[in-house]
């Protein structure tokens, strides 16, 4: 008897939560105006609007937030995105952290700006990694914690603490499309004494997959000692991440393969000194570079054309009218934009901030001035060829 009264009670409590659900439901239908509107069209709907816009929708609804975090739409979004890539702007101004975009056919049109809201602490210096994926990853240096973000969108979520007693971390970002995965690859630092010197090595060599079931660092094995300098930013490209190092008191370029997870050492050209005479990593058609900065209106550039058998070109660049146009400030290449047009930053503060664009084809330079974003007090990053991404990150993703 007892049995058959709890069965009924526990029947009408799950009737009641069942009908519940069904009003919460209805009323959710009636006060979306898009309620009677395909799936299909909801989607081509959300593909015309900025990611920012769409992140918003998702809190709109849950039918719109199904659509919305669904992988299939994801990468829908993020195919068509790659077709119009953009100009992205990393600013730091009177201690505040935003991303600042614009079209990269036309840098005069189509501008928007998110504002990193998690991130405001003017004595806190913050390392961001470029974007890979459409995301990117950011360490403070006074602590162990990283974060992984969203610069369409503005979200910016943490990842658990590096597993390690040691304060001096290097970090570094980056997304495989051929398995569609995202990892941080991080070290940390330790002195070591051989031969009465005292050396600086990294060690703890950690991985983190976001998205992974299980969400914690995993240690790996690194068969080559080196070291990072400090502050400095990786390039992910087709898969690899390449970074600086020091190995045995020689600069070296390193690669990081997201799939297999395994390091390499690439020697550097003969005669090139890291750090003095090329001191940017750069994207240059597909391939890694070491890029001079602008001077007098030449560019020099070593491309690795074939990392397994460690062979370099080099490739020089002369700019019509460079020195006239970068005038007083200093200008460093950022790479190779689809079309072939070679792209130019100063990152010195300027009163009005602007790009020099330089196309091989038509031999023609200009100077293009983006509005907005600059003046004497910013600290400006330019990335090109970003694509949007509507991603939402989940805590400890």
């Amino acid at each position: 008897m007892k049995r058959s009264v709890r069965s009924r009670r526990k029947k009408t409590i799950e009737n009641n939560l069942t009908r519940s659900k069904n009003r919460e439901e209805s009323d959710e239908n009636e006060n979306d105006p898009f309620s009677r509107i395909t799936v299909d069209l909801k989607k081509e709907i959300l593909m015309k609007l900025p990611a920012k816009s769409v992140a918003k929708l998702a809190f709109v609804s849950k039918t719109w937030a199904s659509i919305i975090r669904s992988k299939e739409f994801t990468d829908l979004y993020m195919t068509r995105s790659s077709t119009r890539p953009r100009l992205l702007f990393k600013v730091h101004r009177h201690g505040d952290h935003f991303y600042h975009s614009c079209s990269q056919e036309d840098p005069s049109r189509d501008h928007q700006r998110v504002k990193i809201t998690q991130i405001r602490n003017p004595i806190k210096s913050y390392d961001f990694s470029p974007p890979s994926g459409g995301l990117v990853c950011c360490l403070s240096d006074s602590s162990k914690v990283l974060l992984v973000g969203n610069p369409s969108t503005g979200q910016f979520v943490p990842l658990p603490k590096v597993r390690t007693r040691r304060l001096g971390i290097v970090a570094f970002f980056g997304y495989d499309h051929v398995s569609d995965v995202y990892k941080v690859l991080c070290m940390t630092v330790k002195n070591v004494k051989k031969q009465d010197r005292l050396l600086v090595v990294s060690e703890e060599h950690q991985v983190y997959t976001l998205g992974a079931e299980k969400k914690a660092w995993r240690l790996i094995n690194c068969q080559h000692p080196h070291l990072p300098p400090f502050h400095t930013n990786g390039l992910c490209i087709n898969g690899v991440l390449f970074y600086y190092a020091w190995t045995r008191n020689k600069g070296s370029l390193m690669s990081f393969d997201l799939r297999s997870e395994e390091f390499s050492v690439i020697k550097l050209p003969e005669n090139v000194r890291l750090l003095q005479d090329f001191c940017s990593l750069v994207n240059y058609g597909g391939k890694i570079a070491l890029s001079t900065r602008l001077y007098e209106g030449t560019l020099d550039l070593c491309v690795l054309e074939d990392a397994s058998k460690q062979e370099w070109s080099k490739v020089s660049v002369v700019v019509p009218c460079g020195s006239d146009l970068s005038g007083r400030y200093m200008f460093w290449f950022r790479g190779a934009l689809s079309t072939g047009e070679l792209i130019f930053a100063s990152y010195s503060p300027m009163e009005l901030f602007y790009l020099l664009s330089y196309d091989p084809k038509e031999d023609i330079a200009e100077k293009v001035v983006i509005e907005g974003i600059g003046d004497q007090f910013s600290d400006v990053r330019v990335y090109h060829d970003h694509v949007d991404s509507p991603l939402f990150l989940s805590n400890e993703s």
